[in-house]
């Protein structure tokens, strides 16, 4: 660990003591395993401080404080998602504030098993009741759910040409960049839901009755449901977290959508089957330009830039940016890219179950 990250940590302690009005030695970091929060237990509460490193979405402290209670407000009317209790406002002490949510006694899911509890958390969140367009604030809620995530993608894809990439990872992510044009230009649009946007398997738990539980929500937005899926089931994400690693098989990947489907009313299991494929590809495009991206900036000082977003090394464990680094390095490798495109440009039959879906 960097002599850095245990002085913030014991500064966030001391800050967050003040703040609760509660003695030190109550507050309990837990260990540094994601690169935007600490989480610190607060004594027998049964809750837990989150407190921002940086905000993911490029927020001020207060406008990141607040998405991120309207994401566990929002998704906490599932039952599968941690309530929030307080946010924390920030200070000179504690300058990106902090929430105060449910700390479940659960455990990382174990993959294969636990796809079916995923997808039953996933269906749970996006049949909630649409609220209407002018209550769907601070969430973002883009005219075009497409249109908005290949724009990041594109931001994104800037980085690339400074990712020092093998000239074949580069010229296979470009190739799929067409190919998520081609999806952008199609006419129509999939149904419209709360969805997570950050839906990887490291960020549940599964609780003692056996359900699972997404407790890492800031990023919560109205959009299409299928990129919950892709982000749920690819390769890039069922092998991020060391706790819940594993590589799906195809029938694997189609049983979970199967799941997912029979779980939803209908209408929506309708609309978002046949957006599955193109936007597993487009959360793929997403998640390995998000690479090129911490490639480039965790390598750069950004402490002392003034943005909120800042992917710094230096906020962070050793450990944890060394295994960041080495699944970057696999994700951006060019015979994993050409692996895991198969799902999309040759598609094994298993991986897209329609018995799910009513007639």
């Amino acid at each position: 660990m960097s002599d850095a990250v245990p002085t913030r940590i014991d500064g966030v302690r001391a800050a967050l003591a003040v703040r609760l009005s509660m003695p030190e030695t109550d507050l309990t970091p837990l260990p540094d395993t994601g690169l935007a929060h600490d989480h610190i237990v607060i004594g027998n509460t049964g809750t837990l401080a989150r407190i921002p490193k940086q905000s993911q979405m490029d927020l001020p402290p207060e406008d990141n404080l607040e998405y991120q209670a309207a994401c566990f407000a929002r998704a906490g009317a599932s039952g599968h998602a941690p309530r929030l209790h307080d946010v924390l406002a920030p200070d000179p002490a504690l300058s990106m504030g902090g929430l105060i949510v449910d700390r479940i006694d659960g455990r990382p899911l174990r993959l294969p098993e636990d796809l079916f509890a995923m997808a039953q958390c996933l269906a749970a969140i996006h049949a909630l009741p649409l609220p209407d367009d002018g209550a769907r604030g601070p969430l973002k809620n883009p005219p075009d759910t497409l249109a908005d995530t290949f724009t990041e993608i594109l931001q994104q894809s800037a980085f690339i040409a400074r990712a020092d990439l093998h000239p074949d990872s580069e010229s296979l992510i470009r190739e799929e960049l067409q190919r998520g044009g081609r999806t952008l230009a199609r006419p129509d649009r999939p149904a419209t839901t709360l969805i997570a946007f950050d839906a990887h398997p490291g960020n549940y738990l599964l609780d003692t009755s056996g359900q699972a539980i997404l407790v890492d929500l800031e990023k919560a937005r109205y959009g299409a449901p299928g990129f919950d899926l892709a982000h749920a089931s690819l390769y890039t994400s069922t092998t991020w977290d060391v706790d819940s690693c594993a590589v799906l098989s195809p029938a694997q990947v189609g049983a979970f959508h199967d799941s997912w489907l029979a779980a939803m009313p209908d209408a929506l299991a309708r609309s978002s089957q046949p957006w599955l494929l193109p936007l597993r590809q487009m959360m793929w495009l997403w998640s390995v330009t998000w690479c090129a991206k911490w490639k480039v900036q965790s390598r750069e000082d950004a402490v002392h830039s003034g943005a909120s977003e800042n992917w710094s090394a230096e906020l962070s464990d050793d450990a944890l940016i060394s295994h960041v680094a080495d699944r970057v390095a696999d994700y951006l490798d060019p015979e994993t890219i050409a692996q895991v495109r198969m799902d999309w440009a040759e598609p094994d039959a298993t991986i897209m179950p329609a018995s799910a879906v009513s007639s």
